[in-house]
């Protein structure tokens, strides 16, 4: 799948970049609470995903009183 193809936007995440949401798609995440169940290790050995995707992910959870799984 092309990232051009990738919506800007996926399920209730928040804009983190259509690599990153390429990423997600394909690891199957499509969710906030399944970014949860994610270790910060787990979503950077994504290919797509790196450190700026995290830091938008872990905000979007803090403020939905979720963190990333140890």
């Amino acid at each position: 799948m092309s990232t051009r193809d990738v919506p800007a936007q996926v399920g209730d995440l928040p804009p983190i970049g259509r690599p990153a949401n390429s990423a997600l798609l394909e690891a199957g995440i499509t969710t906030l609470a399944q970014v949860a169940a994610c270790s910060r290790r787990e979503l950077l050995a994504l290919h797509g995903v790196g450190p700026r995707a995290v830091r938008i992910l872990e905000a979007a959870l803090e403020e939905r009183g979720l963190t990333f799984a140890a």
